[in-house]
């Protein structure tokens, strides 16, 4: 088990840099911000892979395969990479979330069929905004993903 952060040798913040990067697209993570003065580096949100989807890294262990593929998860990653002396402090943290999925009235049984007992109303705003958009539920931290994510760091780096 890798500590986090973990300590990495390296004197060029370029190379780091581009290899930390290499390592997040390895596991099919999109960029979505990186800021080399505050080193850090922030994806976008990726959808759980599921047991049909191997080649994506995101979901670690069949525990978490299975639950992207019985439901919607997502993953979002932040790595940091903070220079010390001798080289760089490199920290990951994943973040999992879980689809809130409402049942809307109208996809209810019988919401589409007619009320005898309401009187005739007329609604002359026919278009209308979702009362309650989905959302998704934080579930917390990864730690499957973060260590994964450590392990390959510290391989790429000791090559």
């Amino acid at each position: 088990m890798a500590s986090n952060p973990i300590q990495i040798s390296g004197t060029n913040q370029d190379v780091v840099w581009e290899r930390v990067v290499d390592i997040i697209h390895n596991y099919k993570f999109p960029i979505a911000r990186e800021n080399k003065l505050d080193g850090r580096i922030e994806t976008e949100y990726k959808v759980g892979a599921s047991l049909l989807e191997p080649w994506h890294g995101d979901s670690v262990g069949f525990d978490n395969r299975m639950e992207s593929s019985l439901q919607s998860i997502r993953r979002r990653v932040f790595v940091s990479v903070t220079p010390v002396e001798g080289g760089y402090l490199l920290g990951v943290e994943a973040f999992k979330e879980i689809e809130d999925v409402h049942t809307a009235t109208s996809s209810a049984p019988g919401g589409a069929t007619f009320q005898q007992e309401l009187s005739l109303r007329r609604d002359l705003n026919l278009v209308q905004e979702r009362s309650t958009p989905p959302g998704w539920i934080p579930l917390g931290r990864d730690p499957a993903l973060e260590q994964d994510m450590l392990e390959s760091l510290q391989v790429a780096f000791s090559q």
